[in-house]
């Protein structure tokens, strides 16, 4: 292939899935100078994007993308997409690319990745943080990338486009697991912040002094320094991500930590949390109206893990707790 044609099919990006970080993720690539062909389930998601790029199935992009970028749920839709006469394995590109921008168990990311090996395509994995949906609206994302090395080293430059760091992890599936451990985090973060926020509430801190506090101290975190401020303080309660996702991605964890033998007993109790605002039908509400409506809706489950018994709701006696458990 000479150099004009090769540098042509690189300019040529498939994004499938235009939800919430997807069209960030297409804005980007389309401004850095790149030819994108994008697809959606929804036809309404389509054509928001019909006069800036290509509308093309799957299929089409495996035979004329450089790298296609999956910005969907998880495994089981890339799964679906892969197979059949019609799907991206069908008859693709020898060399093609695949960026699976999902969260995804990472098991399940390396079967991905041997099935599209055996058909000459080259599978990467790449979590996302940073910012969420503004991060990819701005481009200011972290990709943490697990595969092969020489094809991320090909990638960079399209990568950059949507990403301002890249860190490469190793094997396949490294980049996935990197990204459930790092959710778990984010997520349990999230919870201890809004039962800090309940007690300073029953203590007499506003809301709005408690989380100043955390940000000029040693408790500030992403969720302190973004999303209380942006979302919750703000009352606008549009972090953009539902309560689906944060049971799928502690779940994941979870499930990874079992498989391994690791203990996650703090992670177990933040999916505890999660799992009652699925029981109470708020799968597919904005995670931030969680925090309002917390210590009403979850005090059955607000019990110190280390002392079976003790409800959130009482006064505790915490030198006499802290002596029957210690000496």
């Amino acid at each position: 292939m000479n150099s004009k044609k090769k540098n042509t099919l690189q300019k040529k990006i498939g994004v499938i899935g235009l939800g919430n970080m997807g069209r960030g993720i297409t804005k980007n690539l389309i401004r850095s100078g790149n030819s994108v062909f994008v697809w959606d389930k929804s036809e309404k998601a389509r054509n928001t994007f019909s006069k800036i790029a290509t509308i093309a199935t799957p299929h089409e992009m495996s035979e004329k993308c450089f790298i296609i970028i999956f910005v969907v749920p998880g495994s089981i839709e890339i799964d679906k997409m892969l197979k059949g006469k019609d799907g991206i394995l069908a008859n693709p590109r020898r060399g093609l690319i695949l960026y699976d921008f999902t969260t995804s168990d990472p098991i399940y990311t390396k079967k991905l990745a041997r099935r599209s090996a055996s058909k000459g395509v080259h599978y990467m994995d790449a979590g996302m943080t940073g910012g969420g949906a503004q991060g990819a609206d701005e481009g200011t994302m972290t990709l943490m990338i697990g595969g092969d090395r020489r094809i991320y080293n090909k990638t960079i430059t399209v990568l950059k486009a949507v990403a301002k760091k890249l860190i490469y992890l190793g094997e396949s599936g490294a980049g996935h697991t990197m990204k459930v451990v790092h959710n778990m985090i984010t997520h349990t973060n999230f919870f201890a912040l809004c039962e800090a926020a309940h007690l300073g509430k029953r203590a007499g801190i506003e809301l709005k002094d408690l989380i100043e506090v955390f940000n000029n101290g040693n408790a500030r975190s992403f969720i302190s320094e973004r999303r209380f401020p942006d979302h919750i303080l703000s009352k606008t309660w549009d972090a953009r991500s539902r309560v689906y996702n944060l049971n799928k991605d502690v779940g994941m964890a979870i499930s990874l930590a079992d498989k391994l033998g690791a203990t996650v007993n703090i992670g177990k109790n933040t999916y505890a949390y999660i799992q009652e605002a699925i029981k109470q039908g708020r799968s597919e509400d904005d995670f931030s109206t969680l925090y309002p409506d917390l210590e009403k809706s979850f005090l059955d489950l607000v019990h110190n893990s280390g002392y079976p018994g003790v409800k959130f709701e009482k006064k505790i006696d915490f030198v006499n707790l802290y002596n029957q458990r210690f000496n």
